[in-house]
């Protein structure tokens, strides 16, 4: 039971950042692999505001959000406005490229050494049964079923909502019917962006803040993706969740030093086994 809330809230992690890239796969049809490194730079931010200007715990998880949001925009408008006529593959290529830059920069801007940060709350924890459930893992679930809440409340609930999901279903239909497309996908960058560094900043007080942080998180998250099926929302959220249990389960029982590898074992196991994912469809082609 220990494991499994561990392994909770280290899948929340990798949820969020799944959901992000969901969103711009239904929204604009492109996969960013620069969302990991949303992560890395809002929990560098946090570190920037809370650790160097000495700023108030929640005013820097609010500026940190809020910047990330706006950098989603930026975002958007360098990496894929200008290549939208043009493929899925140039996208692709130019946010893998994106990614490799703001490495670098962040890199070269705040130094090598890696970072450390306080967590949310003071207090380690509370003990429920034989299971003691730490504060930061704790708020780390908490926080994500909220995210998960909004989401769904905004998608099926609201105006806004329905103009995204018409977007990304037929974006051509919904220019006729007088959405503005070009709004709707940078409103989903934006999002996105800030989902990632909410991640970043959640997992920044277990984990060391350094430039690294950011390729792991993303290739695990694509991982969820795939496992629970492409551009899924519910298969995001429960590959994410079921990467983070099997990889705390395999770390415990089997090899810390290989944990890592555990998620793409399952990740191959799915290919072979189930492709499409566990909430994906078969889609089959006529010769």
């Amino acid at each position: 039971m220990q494991l499994l809330f561990t392994g909770f809230g280290i899948g929340a992690i990798y949820a969020l950042v799944a959901l992000g890239f969901v969103l711009l796969i239904r929204a604009a049809a492109v996969v960013n692999f620069g969302q990991g490194e949303f992560a890395m730079l809002g929990a560098y931010l946090m570190v920037i505001g809370f650790n160097v200007l000495a700023l108030p715990y929640w005013l820097s998880i609010i500026l940190s959000v809020l910047l990330m949001a706006a950098f989603g925009v930026v975002f958007a408008a360098t990496t894929y406005w200008p290549l939208r006529h043009r493929g899925g593959l140039p996208v692709i290529i130019s946010t893998i490229g994106a990614s490799i830059f703001l490495e670098n920069l962040v890199l070269v801007l705040y130094g090598p050494e890696a970072a450390q940060i306080d967590g949310l709350f003071d207090a380690p924890g509370i003990q429920v049964g034989p299971v003691f459930m730490d504060s930061q893992y704790l708020s780390i679930i908490v926080v994500a079923a909220l995210l998960v809440a909004l989401q769904y409340a905004v998608f099926e609930k609201t105006l806004l909502g329905k103009k995204l999901q018409a977007t990304s279903q037929d974006k051509e239909m919904a220019s006729l019917l007088g959405i503005p497309v070009a709004t709707m996908i940078l409103i989903t960058f934006a999002y996105s962006s800030a989902l990632g560094g909410i991640a970043g900043i959640l997992v920044a007080p277990i984990l060391f803040v350094s430039t690294g942080m950011a390729g792991l998180i993303a290739l695990k998250a694509f991982a969820a993706n795939i496992i629970g099926g492409y551009g899924s929302i519910p298969g995001a959220i429960l590959g994410g969740l079921s990467l983070g249990i099997v990889e705390t389960l395999g770390a415990a029982y089997i090899s810390v030093p290989y944990k890592d590898a555990f998620a793409f074992l399952m990740l191959l196991i799915f290919l072979l086994v189930r492709p499409q994912g566990l909430f994906g469809e078969r889609i089959a082609e006529k010769a």
